[in-house]
């Protein structure tokens, strides 16, 4: 071997030089595609598209027709059908969760959450049921939230939108700018940290959250992680614990896009706020979000994976336990906001392209 193609090969081996990613389109032609979840086995992918459509994936297939069953949406602004998870126990319940906007009245709207047995034939949903809607609905098109994820404890986590409503998320008596955690049937958890409290919601899990986008439960710790819209800057990734306030709209590292400050912003560091475990002064517009724990690609091992918006690119953060050790991008050079990552059972990264031609991505090394 030559001694230059040498060196480079142990650098690669050693992680101190990394190798571009391989990307492979799949699926193009999704309008404004937000979530996906893998089916057991050779089952291939549940994928949601903003206006309402959940549709069939399946390698060499390609898409179904719209899925049957799927509750009617408030399709307006960054309203729409949100995302799709399956249940823990998928295999025997067929259960699939969806998150979505609904509308209510006087043209307000507020986020939603039910589920129904998805048939034998993946045609259609059956028997959805409702069982979470935000409350007050106040949104006219911004802010939904909508990220959904399951603990060890089959508690299911619902990550909510403040609307754009900005003092809502300090409102207990609101579910705006909330983190929420109900059972899988969508009862209070006795030990939620607000039950039994006068003008307090029971389901509220964390508050001070400004428009979540990305949520998943962190394999080593068994804890799961939240990452957050700032305004202009301040987009922030969270541990939220439970009775946290996470301080948004009185503690940010952002301003207003006008660029005048938050009118209720107190500072970046306010007392009784918890700060960010990691933010970005200038807002790449983060999104889904993605642990990488498959030995396939050893050099990505103990990742957290961020899609990114605005800035168009794929973020990977290097964790130690807890902590953000060192940040990289990848495929800048596309130029597509990156919506949804998800790992595949096969230790490929998935992603979600957001545009009226949205694209799903296979990427590797």
């Amino acid at each position: 071997m030559h001694r230059l193609t040498m060196i480079a090969a142990l650098l690669l081996f050693s992680g101190l030089l990394h190798a571009a990613p391989t990307v492979t389109q799949l699926q193009d032609k999704l309008e404004h595609p937000w979530s996906l979840a893998f089916l057991p086995g050779e089952q291939g992918m549940l994928i949601t598209e903003r206006p309402g459509r959940l549709r069939l994936w399946l390698p060499g297939q390609g898409l179904s027709a719209p899925i049957a069953g799927v509750p009617q949406v408030y399709a307006e602004g960054q309203g729409g059908l949100l995302e799709v998870l399956l249940a823990p126990d998928f295999s025997t319940s067929r259960r699939v969760y969806l998150s979505f906007a609904e509308a209510g009245d006087e043209g307000k709207a507020g986020t939603a959450v039910g589920y129904g047995q998805l048939s034998t034939d993946n045609r259609r949903l059956e028997n959805f049921k409702v069982i979470f809607r935000q409350q007050p609905k106040l949104s006219v098109g911004n802010h939904f939230g909508g990220k959904l994820a399951f603990d060890r404890q089959g508690n299911l986590f619902i990550a909510l939108g403040e609307n754009n409503q900005r003092p809502t998320a300090q409102d207990l008596d609101k579910l705006q700018g909330k983190m929420v955690r109900l059972t899988a049937d969508g009862a209070v958890p006795p030990d939620n940290p607000f039950v039994g409290q006068a003008g307090k919601r029971p389901e509220i899990w964390s508050y001070g959250h400004r428009n979540p986008q990305g949520l998943a439960l962190n394999p080593w710790s068994g804890v799961m992680w939240e990452n957050e819209h700032g305004p202009r800057g301040g987009d922030e990734v969270n541990i939220p614990q439970a009775g946290k306030n996470y301080g948004w709209p009185i503690a940010t590292y952002g301003i207003n896009y006008s660029g005048l400050a938050i009118p209720e912003a107190k500072g970046q560091k306010v007392a009784g706020s918890e700060q960010p475990l990691h933010y970005w002064p200038v807002s790449p517009g983060i999104s889904g979000m993605a642990f990488y724990d498959s030995p396939r690609f050893p050099a990505w091992k103990h990742s957290l994976f961020i899609g990114a918006l605005a800035q168009e690119a794929l973020i990977r953060l290097t964790l130690q336990g807890d902590n953000v050790v060192s940040e990289e991008r990848l495929l800048e050079d596309r130029g597509e906001r990156i919506r949804e990552v998800r790992v595949g059972p096969d230790g490929y990264l998935y992603l979600l392209t957001d545009a009226s031609n949205g694209k799903l991505l296979r990427v590797g090394l």
